[in-house]
């Protein structure tokens, strides 16, 4: 009997060390603020899940392309494309890369004020172009501008706009400034926290008006848990992943 304690007080105590030290796993993740709440819900069940800790850092789209270059990239980077400057330090395992979301651009306007018709790239032209001022993140700053660029050059339209486009910080400024009627058009992410109240999105462009923007995780070259950092990668491509993402207004990876 006391042979059979001894046994079963050695196992328990082994159960209780591997359950703690599956309890102290810890990885870090990098991501672009524009997808924060929908990284925060996915994060939370992954570690439900697998009681893997992460924690999250935070950065706009161009700052987490620059943190990933400059040496300081997480166990788990996400990125909005393009980024080849991050992709040339070796800071991140290019086998790794793992396209997880994508991201589509919009058009907002003042709260109550008439929604331009979106419903093709012709249409999306001359809304633009009848458009007195145009507002969006500066490209230097956020990756939304960036996404705006790209998608006023597969348009036509990047020398035409130049005079009444306006380009700010942040997307709260972009939309503060549509709201309190200083802007006409807001071009924006087509995302769950773009609700502003003063702002009525008139919908998502789509990919023939405005390429969508590829959400593409990568792995550490020198990860603190290489396979706790895959299947935080993993889940987050997964299709278990996917209606959170449609949720926020995103395309999941599998979709077309």
């Amino acid at each position: 009997m006391r042979h059979l304690a001894a046994l079963l007080l050695a196992a328990g105590l082994t159960l209780c060390v591997a359950s703690s030290t599956r309890a102290q796993t810890e990885i870090t993740l990098l991501s672009p603020n524009p997808i924060q709440e929908t990284i925060n819900k996915l994060v939370a069940d992954f570690q439900a899940k697998s009681g893997t800790k992460v924690k999250v850092t935070y950065g706009t789209g161009v700052s987490t392309r620059k943190d990933v270059a400059a040496g300081k990239a997480q166990d788990v980077s996400l990125m909005f494309s393009p980024f080849p400057d991050a992709l040339r330090t070796g800071n991140i395992d290019k086998r790794s890369a793992t396209v997880i979301a994508r991201m589509r651009m919009a058009i907002a306007v003042k709260k109550g004020a008439p929604k331009p018709d979106i419903s093709t790239p012709d249409a999306v032209r001359r809304t633009l172009l009848n458009a007195k001022s145009i507002i969006s993140v500066d490209p230097e700053q956020g990756s939304v501008g960036t996404a705006a660029l790209l998608a006023l050059d597969k348009l036509g339209l990047t020398q035409q706009l130049k005079p009444k486009i306006k380009w700010v910080p942040t997307g709260g400024v972009v939309q503060d400034s549509v709201a309190k009627g200083e802007s006409e058009i807001a071009l924006g992410p087509y995302l769950s926290d773009m609700r502003n109240p003063g702002l009525d999105v008139v919908g998502a462009l789509k990919p023939d008006a405005a390429p969508p923007i590829d959400v593409t995780g990568f792995i550490s070259t020198t990860p603190s848990n290489r396979q706790a950092a895959r299947a935080l990668l993993n889940y987050l491509a997964s299709p278990e992943a996917a209606p959170v993402y449609r949720a926020a207004k995103m395309f999941a990876a599998s979709d077309k």
